[in-house]
Order: structure tokens, then C-alpha cells, then sequence
């Protein structure tokens, strides 16, 4: 490894919130409850430079780093996400343990759907650009996040037996293609892509690449010979069926292994994050969906029931995964619908699916 990896390397907190954090990345387990993509997790970042308006990370995740973060002047984790990017050091010895601890556990004490996977990467973006005001640095940044992730997987496929979901925005990306294709099987290789729209992301997801580069990227990996997925999540209120229609036909053209579908949940601060992004870039978006919880779940099943329909339309129904929140069947959720034992069943079969994984 270069010097530029070395847990010894660290600069300086900045005004935009972005360098290196104290702890080292590592293979960590990570619980997921209801979405079948890993056991594990690999992150090397706290925080996202691509800053989407409706992620839920900082609700769940950088929130319990606040008072960390307050020394690189972060003061609300949540409502200031896509202002920090502190990439996690490279320390290969603790990489390697958290490794071998991973290969060592065994499959009883595994999640059902986790499929044995790590997945880079759940908190954060693998491939993304880091952000700083000196060009050296930032390139200097973007350099050590990659060189982490490269290292990482190298490590993984030598040294382990484990499977490896990739998920990002990035057609970075590419540049591990050739690596990807030394897994074989063990690898699924994945990009999250709610609409086709560029205008619309601009607003949801403004510092992410396009979603035409995406899709490039996608039908790149495909072209490689890769095994892909795609997350249409989560799709934003905007995305009538027209819309689902159109990113799903080109989506089933990938013939993915599976595809991932849920709409914009509310998470502590993230619908006034969409607000405030479409007040500052002067468009109408339809935030009414948010305002009660009973308008949200209207919306929220609609979507879902919409991916439904149009996938089975287009061959992609087997393939299909919602990811139904689990606030859908709270008492005052189940109560709403006319038959609610069926309704129950409906969520229970989601939240009980085993996502496919290459053979």
C-alpha cells in the first residue's frame, strides 16, 4: 500500500467538513431488517459528498457521531448532510481481522436474506469525488477513498469466501470492472437509479451523477459480463406511472438479477431538506405527500403498487423487491385498509423475500 493509506496519514479538520476520521474501515455487521442485501457492510466514509436531499443515513447513522463531528464544524449532522465527507483510514491489519472474524462466522448466526454478502457500501457512496476547496486535495481524497475500496475487495477475493453487493451513483466505478470480473458468482454489481429524469435528480439528488450516466454505467457493466441489480429507490413523488414505466423498460433491458423498488420515506429532517432544494433551485415538487402520515402511505403503496403492476407487464415481476417501510404496519397503518389481515399477509411477504443472488 502507499503512504497515503497509512492510519498514521490525517489532515486537519476543514471549513467544508471534509478530510479524515479516527477510526479505521472495516468489515462490520450491519442488521438489516426487511431488504436482503448483506450481513455485513463496508464503509469508507462518515458522510456523503453526494448529499441526497432524501437519504436517511444521517437520521440513522452520523447523528450518533455528532459530537466527533462538531470539531470539523458540523453542528446538525442531519440537516447539514452533503456539507462532510471524513474518509475512514486504511489499516489493513484491522481490515484483515474484521475479514477473517466475517469468515469465520457461521451461517446460523447470519441473517436469513443476507446472503453471506458485504456490501460496499451502506452509510456512504464508495466511488464518489471528495470535495475540497484545493484541487490537489480533493484529488489527493477521492484517490485514498478508491484506493481503500480497490484494496478492500482484492483482499476479499483472496483471502475469503465471501459475497460482495456493490451499490453506488458513481460510474467510477468502472475502474474496478476488471476486478469485479475475478469474483465470478461471488460478486453483484449494483446502481441506484429512481428515474431517468435528469432535471428531477438535479433537484433530489444534486451533487450525484446523472442518471444517463448511470444507466451507462449499468448497460457497461452489463456489456462486461457482470451480474447487476438496480435500485429504483427511492422513487420520488414525482414519478407517476409514466415515469416508472419508462425507467423500468429500459431497467429490464439490463435483464437484472434483481430489482429493488421504495418510495421517499420520511426520516427526521429529510422532507425539509427537499423543501429547502427545491425553494433554492425554483421548482414546484410535490411535498403534500408529505405532510400527514395517513397522505404519505397513500403515496408510499401507490408507488409500490404501481412497480408491481408495471414489472409484471414488462417480465420483471419474479425479479421484483419492494422494500415496504416498516411503519406501513404500525396498528394506525393496518387499520386504514379495508381488509387488514390481507394486508398484513401482503407486507409479511415482502418483508419475508430472499433477493436472488447469481448461481
Amino acid at each position: 500500500m502507499t503512504a497515503a493509506l497509512r492510519l498514521s496519514e490525517t489532515i486537519g479538520p476543514s471549513a467544508l467538513g471534509v478530510g479524515m476520521w479516527s477510526h479505521p474501515a472495516v468489515i462490520a455487521r450491519n442488521h438489516f431488517l426487511f431488504k436482503s442485501l448483506s450481513d455485513w457492510s463496508f464503509n469508507t466514509a462518515i458522510g456523503c459528498s453526494h448529499g441526497c436531499r432524501f437519504c436517511y443515513v444521517p437520521s440513522v447513522s452520523t447523528v450518533k457521531q455528532s459530537g466527533r463531528l462538531s470539531e470539523y464544524g458540523i453542528r446538525d449532522p442531519d440537516a447539514e448532510w452533503g456539507r462532510y465527507v471524513l474518509l475512514r483510514p486504511w489499516d489493513e491489519g484491522a481490515f484483515l481481522r474484521s475479514l477473517e472474524a466475517a469468515e469465520r462466522t457461521g451461517r446460523k448466526e447470519l441473517s436469513r436474506d443476507g446472503n453471506r454478502a458485504v456490501m460496499f457500501s451502506t452509510t456512504t457512496d464508495p466511488y464518489q469525488v471528495i470535495p475540497h476547496p484545493d484541487p490537489v486535495e480533493a484529488r489527493r481524497l477521492t484517490q485514498v477513498g478508491l484506493t481503500t475500496v480497490r484494496r478492500a475487495l482484492e483482499l476479499i477475493c483472496d483471502r475469503s469466501t465471501l459475497n460482495v453487493r456493490i451499490l453506488t451513483r458513481s460510474p467510477l466505478a468502472r475502474s474496478d470492472f476488471d476486478l469485479y470480473r475475478s469474483f465470478g458468482n461471488r460478486l453483484i454489481f449494483g446502481m441506484s437509479l429512481p428515474t431517468l429524469r435528469n432535471d428531477l435528480a438535479r433537484v433530489y439528488e444534486p451533487k450525484a451523477p446523472a442518471p444517463s450516466q448511470r444507466l451507462a454505467t449499468l448497460q457497461a457493466a452489463r456489456k462486461a459480463g457482470l451480474h447487476v441489480y438496480v435500485a429504483v429507490a427511492p422513487t420520488y413523488p414525482e414519478c407517476d406511472e409514466s415515469d416508472l414505466r419508462a425507467t423500468l423498460t429500459r431497467v429490464a433491458e439490463l435483464e437484472p438479477v434483481t430489482v429493488f423498488h421504495e418510495p421517499i420515506n420520511i426520516r427526521a429532517e429529510n422532507v425539509e431538506r427537499i423543501a429547502a432544494q427545491a425553494r433554492a433551485a425554483n421548482v414546484a415538487l410535490r411535498t403534500d405527500v408529505f405532510e400527514t402520515r395517513a397522505r404519505w402511505r397513500l403515496y408510499a403503496l401507490d408507488s409500490m403498487e404501481s412497480m408491481v403492476r408495471i414489472s409484471r407487464e414488462l417480465g420483471l415481476g419474479r425479479k421484483l423487491h419492494l422494500w415496504p417501510d416498516k411503519s406501513l404496519g404500525s396498528k394506525e397503518a393496518v387499520a386504514e385498509r379495508s381488509d387488514p389481515a390481507r394486508y398484513e399477509d401482503w407486507l409479511r411477504s415482502w418483508w419475508n423475500k430472499v433477493s436472488a443472488w447469481p448461481k
